[in-house]
Formats: C-alpha cells, structure tokens, sequence
C-alpha cells in the first residue's frame, strides 16, 4: 500500500539536527520493511496557528510504500520524539497516487531546468 507522511519539526532546530530527525524517520520506514518512493524537505514555514507557543516549524514529507502495519510503528516513532510538533499520515488511494506521481514528475523537470542554468551561468 502507498502511504504519504507529512510532519512538522520545532523550528529550533539547526539544519544538521532537522535532516538528521528525517533520516531517523525514513529509517523507522526501511528498518519495518518499507520502500521510500520520494522525500522532501519543504524547509521552514509559518503555521497556520500557533502550536506549543511556537509559529514556524520544519516541514518535511515521506511518501512510502508499505504494510499497515508499519504505519503505527512510525506514529509511535512520532509521538516518542520531542522535536515533531505535528504528524499526519494517510494511505494515498489511486488518484492520489496518480497526483503525486505528477507532482514529482513537475518537481523533477524544475529541478533539472535549474541545473541547467547553474551549469550554463558557470561556463559563462
């Protein structure tokens, strides 16, 4: 089954502390038997309203495949870590699936277009 995991990290963290709290994560998923499909790091934003005295936290997203099994062990993973702040994790159905497959695929063709100008900008 196609899972999809958003969380929310305390914005005191340094940027080594909050890709180190995300590797931990995906390692919960691979160590259970599940396959990382895609990750994303969306960086630091304002919430929506304020969460334990706090308006800006690190948002990151895991999109997985895996039993349902595999999903509370990660929630207990959550709940155990003082740095996440906020958790949601939901099974993509087919449309979902579909959309997040595009999404990548838009986020890819960006990424390689800005490779591309960083390597012409350099040989000029």
């Amino acid at each position: 089954m196609k899972y999809e995991t958003v969380f929310i990290l305390t914005p005191v963290l340094s940027d080594a502390q909050m890709k180190e709290a995300v590797e931990k994560f995906a390692t919960v998923l691979t160590d259970n038997g599940a396959t990382i499909v895609n990750q994303e790091l969306w960086g630091l934003r304002k919430l929506a309203y304020p969460i334990e005295k706090k308006s800006t936290g690190f948002y990151a997203l895991i999109e997985f495949d895996g039993e349902p099994s595999i999903v509370k062990k990660l929630e207990t993973a959550y709940r155990r870590d003082e740095r996440v702040i906020r958790f949601l994790t939901f099974r993509l159905d087919k449309y979902a699936a579909e959309y997040a497959e595009k999404r990548r695929s838009i986020r890819a063709g960006k990424a390689a277009t800005k490779e591309e100008v960083v390597t012409e900008t350099k040989e000029n």
